[in-house]
């Protein structure tokens, strides 16, 4: 069964997700506080995807993403913001976390987004030994790595679905849309701007000077291009 940790202080919204998990078909592993949830993923390190609340008794859920994303870059990471905190949504998805559920959310959205992180982790299992080489970029599409001049760089699964889009397409100018519907899936309901600021993201490990981009470049009105 697949497992999904459920970061939350508050035992009554705790509750109600695990009990909406459990229906559809996933095993949930409790936690209270950030330290019992590193704690959890040590005892089960085939947890798939985390939620992580941000306001915790112990350490805020974006250092709980930060910790849990140094030592795991596969786990899929889902934050639970409060809807009016719009930094809360940028500052989660620039610490490593994939996607975000603003409060109130529902048991069916939340579900769908767990359901499409799971894809993107197992999408590819079946996939045949092959590589991507654009520029000084050499991707292993069979063990999700990508490296540049030698050197291994270390992608989130957001991240590196949407460096494998952009290397399968040189050239081709990609829509802020055209990735959201590759990337999340086309049922996806979050806003644009976390197109954005993974490409932000993507940047800061990728490129040689940010403030001058040459390989992720913009394409003003539109979205973005691959140009090495």
């Amino acid at each position: 069964m697949k497992k999904v940790l459920i970061l939350e202080d508050e035992e009554n919204i705790r509750s109600f997700v695990v009990i909406n998990l459990q229906r559809a078909g996933y095993e949930a592993i409790e936690a209270a506080n950030g330290q019992q949830a590193l704690d959890c993923l040590r005892e089960h390190p085939d947890v798939g995807v985390a939620i992580l609340d941000i306001m915790l008794p112990d350490m805020d859920g974006f250092e709980v993403c930060r910790r849990i994303r140094a030592t795991s870059k596969k786990i899929g990471i889902i934050m639970l913001t409060a809807r009016t905190q719009e930094m809360d949504k940028i500052t989660g998805l620039m610490t490593g976390a994939d996607d975000y559920v603003t409060k109130p959310f529902s048991p069916a959205e939340l579900t769908a987004r767990i359901d499409a992180l799971y894809r993107r982790i197992g999408g590819e299992s079946g996939i045949a030994s092959d590589f991507l080489t654009k520029g000084p970029f050499i991707m292993n599409l069979r063990n999700h790595t990508l490296e540049k001049s030698g050197v291994q760089i270390k992608l989130t699964q957001v991240e590196y679905a949407i460096m494998k889009l952009f290397m399968q397409n040189p050239g081709k100018s990609l829509s802020r849309e055209d990735i959201m519907a590759s990337v999340w899936g086309r049922d996806f309901e979050g806003e644009l701007k976390i197109v954005d600021v993974n490409i932000r993201r993507l940047r800061i490990k990728i490129e040689d000077d940010t403030t001058n981009p040459k390989y992720i470049t913009t394409v003003w009105g539109h979205g973005y291009k691959w140009g090495a």
